[in-house]
């Protein structure tokens, strides 16, 4: 008989969240979706589910956070399954980027995580159970794409902040999973739901200046489904040895791996160099 589980999933008002919501209640499991305004607008969406508690959570405000997860215990007793969700995409040069646009992405992208994920262990250590899914992105791999530089380094940070977290969880009872998913048909490159830089800077125009230009065609012509991506996550949180790193879709697949073979060529290319710096061997007295 299948166990109804607690999911406390954050960016829920649309796309992945949206989707990862919609599955688990389909499910039959519990669900508490947070949003950073307009929640009744998400509860009359999903027509007032009994298993459904929506409420507010910006992800860089401490006090709300705390304030979400007790609404969540004080709701449903528990939390089994945290999808750190939340997050918005950057796109600027490195040189463009202020140092406000840069602390905003990370103060979602990486601090946020770590808040909410910090608020919620105290009660899955007690309980010796649960499963935290962190979810990176295909340039959480591989900075392949010019412009996203800044973005990619906010997810290998959640990909280095998952892998040190697994290995101090493990034997609690609790386990952590990196979710990398590569372009799926949601809004992240829609005009309203990334962020560019103010300055733009001409020198920049051969290389991001193309990103800008091609991310409105390629936004609505993304290759993944996420009512797909929503189906791995369920079967990711039902699996009773879920791996730390996934990658989902094609091409986060296959960033992954370009990223694994070039580093390879690079360690090739370069290793009696690296491993020329012990030092000398003392004689023998």
């Amino acid at each position: 008989m299948k166990t109804q589980k607690v999911w406390f999933v954050t960016g829920a008002s649309r796309g992945l969240g949206l989707e990862i919501v919609k599955a688990a209640l389909a499910a039959g499991d519990y669900v508490v979706a947070t949003v950073r305004k307009q929640a009744e607008q998400l509860t009359t969406s999903l027509e007032h589910h009994s298993n459904l508690l929506v409420t507010l959570l910006d992800v860089t405000n401490p006090a709300q956070v705390t304030e979400a997860v007790q609404a969540a215990l004080a709701r449903f007793g528990q939390i089994d399954v945290l999808v750190n969700n939340a997050g918005y995409g950057f796109l600027g040069a490195f040189e463009e980027a202020s140092e406000a646009e840069m602390h905003r992405q990370f103060d979602t992208n990486v601090f946020g995580l770590i808040r909410v994920t910090q608020a919620v262990l105290p009660h899955m250590r007690q309980r010796r159970s649960g499963h935290i899914i962190n979810v990176s992105s295909l340039f959480g791999y591989q900075a392949s794409v010019p412009g996203f530089g800044l973005y990619g380094a906010s997810k290998f940070a959640v990909e280095g902040i998952t892998e040190g977290l697994a290995l101090e969880v493990s034997a609690l009872g609790i386990r952590v999973t990196a979710l990398a998913p590569g372009l799926f048909s949601t809004d992240f490159l829609a005009a309203d739901s990334y962020v560019q830089s103010a300055t733009v800077l001409e020198a920049y125009a051969a290389t991001v200046g193309g990103t800008r230009a091609a991310a409105g065609h390629i936004h609505g012509n993304q290759p993944g489904d996420p009512a797909k991506l929503a189906a791995v996550v369920r079967q990711l949180v039902d699996s009773p040895e879920p791996p730390v790193h996934l990658p989902v879709g094609k091409d986060a697949v296959a960033s992954l791996r370009g990223k694994i073979a070039t580093l390879q060529a690079e360690v090739a290319a370069w290793e009696s160099v690296a491993v020329s710096t012990d030092r000398a061997a003392q004689p023998a007295v």
